[in-house]
Formats: C-alpha cells, sequence, structure tokens
C-alpha cells in the first residue's frame, strides 16, 4: 500500500476539502405532479416513478379521516 512522502500542509490540506462539496444536488421535475424530485428516487408528493404509481400517500386531511374511523371503530 502507499504511503505519501510527506505530510500535507494545512493550505493544501484546506484548498482539497473545499472541493468536497461544490455541486449542487441535480433535481428532475416528476412527469405526473411536475414537483422537483431527485433522480431515482420515488416522488414524495404524488408516490410516482417512472410514471408508474410505486406509493399510495395519503394527505394530511386522509390521514385525519382516517385516524378518526379508526378511534370511532375501536371497541372498549
Amino acid at each position: 500500500m502507499s504511503v505519501p512522502k510527506r505530510r500535507r500542509s494545512k493550505s493544501k490540506q484546506a484548498r482539497h476539502r473545499s472541493q468536497w462539496k461544490l455541486d449542487s444536488p441535480t433535481f428532475y421535475f416528476c412527469s405526473n405532479c411536475k414537483s422537483a424530485v431527485l433522480p431515482h428516487r420515488v416522488c414524495w408528493v404524488c408516490g410516482y416513478y417512472k410514471g408508474k404509481k410505486v406509493l399510495d400517500i395519503e394527505t394530511k386531511e386522509e390521514k385525519a379521516l382516517s385516524k378518526k374511523k379508526e378511534k370511532n371503530t375501536k371497541y372498549y
């Protein structure tokens, strides 16, 4: 295994580390709802990936209604 001959100076070290996070993440727009999404990920707004429904995502209102129904159907 190779080993560096000399120690990297502080300025060279800082210059090397400054290049670490230059690029901003790339986004594409969902084909279904047109919101910005990271590549190769399911859209977190509508649940579509490559034009197909992958996840069933509930809105806040739907979640509240389903919780209310669960409360009403519980038997004590």
